[in-house]
């Protein structure tokens, strides 16, 4: 055995001796602290003794971790990904437990309840030395990062293969995270005369040497479901919404529900020929589409397949070792207090407006977004480069959470977005212990925009106004309409709850009778069914059964325009003051609806291609937009919203290293990214990248008015 070998063991046994001494000081420390532990007999033991007790308790913990947890972790595949996360602990102390009881100088008392916390102690200590000492030895901080990544077992993690390995790609998908809140989110700011800095370092870092930042417009529906079916699947065509109501079946899509996403999923592949983005080799985390990736972790699409599916594999990798279920527990108790304590200054002390109510189990849902699904997705990102694959995408859905409730540019936003970049920082940090370079892109999906809600702006919901245009009772009692974000569906997938018993509240809105109309929400996009009228209903079928209807949408003041189907006309956009714009022809009727949406013909463009889809709504309504602040008003219950048109929601970025070159043209659609993202995979796999060419690069069923505004 060489030096080297000789100096690695040695460093690797001081390491395992300094973690033994702090685990062993960790239990005679609690042992006086705690009443109801104690490691010496009732009479009392000499110091020496107790420090040898506490040693071997703690050695033989130590080692039935070691040695016990990998069978444990193939039992608990049957365990919802939620509850794992609890039980880690349970077992730990479980585990803890045994290893006094069969050490041979054990002569003390503990309760099961006080073992339970004692073992979550030891393992964040004796986690937090052995990272600490391995962060100066590269060989031994890559296994420490393997094992934050639920890998078990020893790996290389430097490549001495010749020739190298082509570069991979990571995605790093923030969800919500507009093209103008992260231009603001990399200045420094000033306030009382002091400066700060700025809320995302590493990105304002990478800005400064080795990314370039380029917006792009999303479709009409900028949201998840849309924009991610585009990105990873290369078409979103006929995704009109987050929610839609399909007349053929009586069924309700709703993208982030796991039958639909799979749905979606397969309609998308169906059309292309095509897997998807990540199809050989890749990794798909987090996401609500798999992208054709082997490789997959709390992915959506595929959270209903089989009972030991694999979107829960993240989840069990993860939470399988105790210490970063301790880490990520305390984390997630941290941040439910901090939402109950910014909710409560928000309210009471500050008064912000506009605001939405945030109670109930929100902390707990804001809290999983934050930082379960965050944890979780970004162990599985270094694991993922630990391995070596080619190509990487996951969605980080922490900041769209929290704008929803607090306001894209809140400071609890921004806060939110330092703990990414945090994160961030760790995935380029890891990268270096991978066996082969990989370049980091950063992408959003939509932006968002703020503003009141319609029902607090004006008093009444959007299904309600339909109701009085229609001539059909109103009911009294105000009920908030659900709200779209995603994380509440995450962590009911996550518990496993079966999808038919949480489903009733989206289903809810299209329950009545069958000649009532169902009125759909999606951020500020509001979509009105006849399910009694096969097909889509015309304006004239429209106008012949309800004559005040369209007019009465049309002219309220919190509704910018009306799309409906004309017979005679085509697709027809409705505006106030007897607006009108033919989409068809481009003829426009006194002043343009559109006008506030955009300069050019990008929102034309873009409403015009929806009117098409098959499964567009009978009626479809974009709330009104200030022009000068961007502000909308959300059919559902968010001050921070996307799904249709309006404010800084239509901006996402796309933020990549020089080292692949960009986009010459402005990027247009969801499906417009995806054709750049393939071309540097493609090139990629052969070691070098070009420009791609957006108009050489269209995939199916993509019109030429998508490719500029």
């Amino acid at each position: 055995m060489n030096l080297r070998r000789w100096r690695s063991v040695g460093r690797t046994i001081g390491r395992v001796l300094a973690v033994w001494a702090v685990a062993t000081a960790t239990m005679a420390v609690l042992a006086g602290i705690l009443p109801d532990f104690r490691i010496q007999s009732a009479s009392g033991d000499s110091p020496t003794r107790i420090a040898v007790t506490a040693a071997v308790g703690a050695g033989a913990f130590g080692l039935l971790s070691a040695l016990v947890w990998p069978v444990l972790v193939r039992a608990l595949l049957l365990v919802p990904a939620l509850v794992l996360g609890g039980l880690v602990f349970f077992l730990n102390g479980s585990l803890l437990l045994i290893a006094l009881r069969i050490a041979p100088e054990w002569r003390g008392d503990v309760t099961p309840v006080t073992a339970v916390l004692i073992a979550a102690a030891m393992s964040a200590t004796s986690s937090a030395t052995s990272t600490t000492l391995a962060m100066r030895d590269d060989e031994a901080y890559g296994r420490r990062l393997a094992r934050l990544a639920g890998r078990r077992g020893s790996r290389r993690v430097a490549a001495d293969v010749s020739p190298p390995p082509p570069p991979g790609i990571v995605f790093l998908q923030l969800d919500g995270v507009g093209h103008d809140v992260l231009r603001e989110a990399v200045r420094p700011t000033h306030c009382k005369g002091r400066a700060r800095p700025a809320a995302m370092e590493t990105v304002a870092e990478w800005l400064d040497s080795s990314h370039r930042l380029v917006p792009w417009r999303t479709d009409w529906s900028s949201q998840t479901g849309a924009s991610q079916l585009g990105i990873l699947h290369g078409t979103n065509e006929d995704v009109p919404a987050f929610r839609w109501y399909e007349k053929e079946t009586g069924q309700l899509i709703v993208c982030n529900r796991p039958s639909s996403a799979a749905e979606l999923e397969r309609r998308a592949v169906a059309r292309t020929g095509d897997r998807g983005l990540l199809a050989g080799g890749g990794a798909s985390r987090g996401n609500l589409f798999s992208g054709g990736a082997e490789q997959l972790a709390l992915v959506m699409s595929v959270s209903g397949r089989g009972r030991l599916t694999r979107s829960r594999t993240g989840y069990f990798a993860y939470f399988s070792d105790p210490a970063n279920a301790v880490r990520t527990a305390a984390s997630f108790l941290a941040e439910g207090a901090r939402e109950i304590a910014e909710s409560t200054t928000s309210r009471f002390v500050r008064r912000d407006r506009p605001r939405v109510k945030r109670g109930g189990l929100y902390p707990l849902a804001r809290a999983f977004a934050t930082v379960i699904e965050r944890d979780v997705a970004v162990a599985a990102v270094i694991g993922d480069m630990l391995a070596g694959r080619n190509a990487v995408y996951a969605d980080l859905v922490a900041y769209d959470e929290v704008a929803h409730h607090s306001g894209p540019r809140s400071a609890d936003a921004m806060r939110v977005l330092t703990r990414l970049d945090r994160m961030i920082r760790l995935i380029a940090d890891a990268s270096r212990y991978a066996p082969r370079p990989y370049r980091i892109v950063l992408l959003s999906d939509h932006g968002q925009s703020h503003g009141e809600t319609f029902s607090g702006a004006y008093g009444l919901r959007l299904k309600d106004l339909v109701r009085a245009g229609c001539g059909l009772p109103v009911s009294r009692r105000a009920r908030h309409t659900a709200s779209g974000a995603e994380a509440r569906t995450a962590a009911r997938a996550a518990l496993r709850r079966p999808e038919h018993k949480w489903r009733a509240e989206e289903e809810a809105e299209c329950a009545g009778p069958v000649s009532d109309p169902v009125v759909l929400a999606s951020g500020n996009l509001g979509l009105i069914s006849f399910p009694d009228i096969p097909g889509r209903a015309t304006r004239e079928d429209i106008d012949r059964r309800h004559p005040a209807l369209l007019r009465t949408l049309a002219e309220h003041r919190g509704v910018g325009f009306v799309l409906v189907r004309s017979e005679l006309r085509g697709p027809l956009v409705l505006g106030p003051g007897g607006g009108e714009h033919e989409l068809d022809t481009g003829r426009v009727t006194g002043t343009d609806p559109l006008t506030p949406f955009g300069a050019g013909a990008g929102a034309a463009a873009a409403v015009r291609r929806t009117a098409d889809f098959p499964h567009a709504a009978d009626i479809m309504v974009n709330s009104a937009c200030d022009p000068a602040t961007g502000a909308v008003h959300a059919f559902e219950e968010q001050v921070g919203s996307h799904g249709g048109l309006g404010g800084d929601q239509s901006r996402a970025f796309l933020m990549h290293p020089y080292a692949l070159e960009g986009p010459e043209e402005r990027l247009v659609g969801a499906e417009a990214v995806h054709a750049v993202l393939r071309g540097w995979l493609r090139h990629s796999d052969h070691g070098s990248s070009r420009t791609v060419h957006t108009d050489d690069a269209r995939t199916p069923g993509r019109s030429k008015a998508r490719m500029g505004y």
